[in-house]
């Protein structure tokens, strides 16, 4: 699908588009949680051009994103965002790009914040095109009111690593998110992977990846992908968007598929 389309470069210009992509993708997210879960508390602010999102203490969703991207942020922002995550007893996560203001790493780490977790953040252009017809799992978008299917898949996908309940409250929550369109792989009728993507300025930011036991290295997760590539070209996205962990399979399987690393994030902690 890519063909000759030429691949953006690594900028700051990009970076405020796949930072904001993502962080509006967690913020729908966060609000879906709020709806469903009323106890939950779940919310987000934006500081300083930063989005910060309060999921529950143990989240990964409970950080900011974009910090130092739009605008350096000063001590009394820091403050702010402290006292945000401090209020509902969480940690203060911050994952900062490689390409934020200069001065957000000396302020992070006068404040006694360390790094603790990195992520290749990918990206690959798009550009409206067929989809190869290939044997094997057929692809569709889901429609409403099959959003239990999505969340049981997704999380069949964990059972193995011992994360089923948690992934299947995740995908729940996914599941009635605001812009998310979410893909199922069904090989004769039923269905065997999952993926998700939300969509926003152009960007379509790819996560919500399971594949069940039983299902897997049958070319499910290439199906979904390329689908999912093509539904965003015909929305009108030109920049795919995904996370990995430095040097995963995760990543080696994005980079078979065209993605490229724009930048490795930092994530740090007092």
């Amino acid at each position: 699908m890519s063909g000759a389309t030429p691949v953006p470069f690594a900028d700051v210009a990009l970076a405020r588009r796949l930072e904001r992509a993502e962080a509006t993708s967690c913020a729908c997210f966060v609000e879906a949680r709020a709806r469903l879960f009323p106890a939950s508390g779940a919310c987000w602010i934006a500081v300083a051009g930063a989005y910060a999102m309060f999921d529950g203490v143990a989240s990964p969703v409970t950080q900011t994103f974009g910090l130092g991207m739009f605008q350096a942020p000063a001590a009394g922002d820091l403050d702010r965002l402290e006292t945000f995550f401090g209020e509902r007893g969480a940690p203060s996560h911050h994952e900062v790009s490689p390409l934020a203001d200069p001065a957000v790493v000396p302020l992070l780490t006068g404040r006694g914040y360390q790094p603790f977790e990195f992520t290749s953040v990918m990206y690959r252009p798009i550009a409206a095109g067929g989809v190869a017809s290939r044997p094997g799992p057929v692809v569709r978008r889901l429609g409403a009111g099959e959003h239990e299917l999505y969340a049981r898949v997704a999380a069949e996908g964990w059972r193995d690593s011992g994360y089923a309940d948690f992934m299947l409250e995740i995908g729940r929550v996914s599941a009635h998110t605001d812009g998310l369109h979410m893909f199922v792989a069904e090989l004769d009728g039923t269905a065997i992977a999952a993926g998700a993507m939300h969509l926003r300025d152009g960007v379509a930011h790819l996560a919500g990846a399971s594949t069940i036991p039983e299902g897997r290295r049958r070319g499910a997760q290439l199906a979904l992908l390329e689908q999912r590539l093509q539904f965003a070209a015909a929305s009108g996205c030109d920049i795919a968007l995904m996370g990995a962990s430095p040097g995963s399979g995760s990543q080696r399987n994005a980079e078979r598929h065209g993605f490229r690393i724009a930048y490795t994030r930092i994530k740090w902690r007092q």
